[in-house]
């Protein structure tokens, strides 16, 4: 099966048969990123995040569709992140270097008169680095418990597709990742746009049609992720909190949603062109990753 993104580009998983992608079907990554409800979680919990830092707010809300488009925008953000984990290693790597030469033509100033390019390290590093702490909390939170030392691999695999991106000194470990994380406090801001996106979130028709009754309910979820230092810096409050009851069937959710294999989806598709069955990281989940 063939997958557009919003260009009308398309990608295989299924082919060519054989090709590695950048992380190997035992990796985290890819017990992960199959889960829809995780990836949903966590990747608005990374938004909120990066956009409470200045820099990257205002070059994800000036120079991206995102708020004229928001499905479309984030169904090529997702699209990118399959690629990246999923895809063959040659697609991703030529994808990639697209993102970046594109990431070249953003540029700016803030508000407060301060300059930024998308293609700064710094910036990469952040937004990098929210990912996969978004998604590993979402996992570990909503799907199955994760260790500090199996998050810390989590980051430590993203590191080819992260000095891709550009991202060269993106976190390695949870360690590295606290350390970023305590350096940003200085940083990091309250502002509307947050508020606009959370908003866009629950709205837009973007889960997974199965999904989109719990939609507001996940977006909730995501706010839950954030750091509680941080929540209380940009403002979200008890008015974005889950409700009684809610953290619980997210958790029933995200574990059904974790043994059910979509044929026609990347991860399948992927372990098809690696000769594997369609259904094999729902059958073979890494012995560091086990449900309680």
């Amino acid at each position: 099966m063939l997958f557009p993104d919003e260009n009308g580009v398309t990608f295989d998983f299924r082919s060519p048969a054989g090709e590695p992608a950048l992380l190997g079907p035992d990796s985290l990554s890819w017990c992960i990123f199959k889960n829809p409800l995780c990836l949903f979680i966590g990747g608005v919990a990374a938004v909120i995040l990066e956009l409470a830092e200045p820099a990257v707010r205002t070059g994800v809300w000036e120079h991206s569709s995102f708020r004229t488009a928001p499905v479309r925008r984030l169904q090529r953000t997702g699209m990118a992140a399959m690629v990246t984990v999923y895809g063959p290693r040659t697609t991703a790597e030529k994808m990639i270097a697209a993102v970046v030469r594109r990431h070249g033509t953003v540029a700016g100033t803030t508000p407060a008169g301060e300059y930024y390019n998308a293609n700064d390290t710094a910036l990469l590093n952040w937004v990098q680095a929210t990912a996969t702490f978004g998604f590993a909390e979402a996992y570990s939170r909503y799907v199955s418990p994760l260790s500090d030392a199996e998050v810390s691999c989590l980051f430590a695999e993203g590191r080819e597709a992260a000095n891709l991106y550009g991202a060269v000194t993106a976190p390695r470990s949870t360690v590295e990742w606290d350390e970023l994380l305590a350096s940003m406090r200085s940083r990091l801001e309250p502002s509307p746009i947050i508020h606009e996106f959370l908003e866009i979130m629950k709205t837009a028709a973007i889960a997974p049609r199965p999904m989109r009754p719990l939609q507001k309910m996940m977006v909730r979820a995501a706010v839950a992720v954030v750091p509680a230092w941080v929540r209380e810096r940009i403002g979200l409050g008890i008015d974005q909190e889950l409700r009684r009851g809610e953290a619980a069937l997210l958790r029933w959710a995200g574990r059904i949603a974790d043994r059910i294999a979509l044929p026609s989806a990347p991860p399948a598709q992927a372990c098809v062109r690696l000769g594997l069955p369609p259904d094999y990281l729902y059958r073979h989940r890494p012995k560091h990753v086990e449900y309680s």
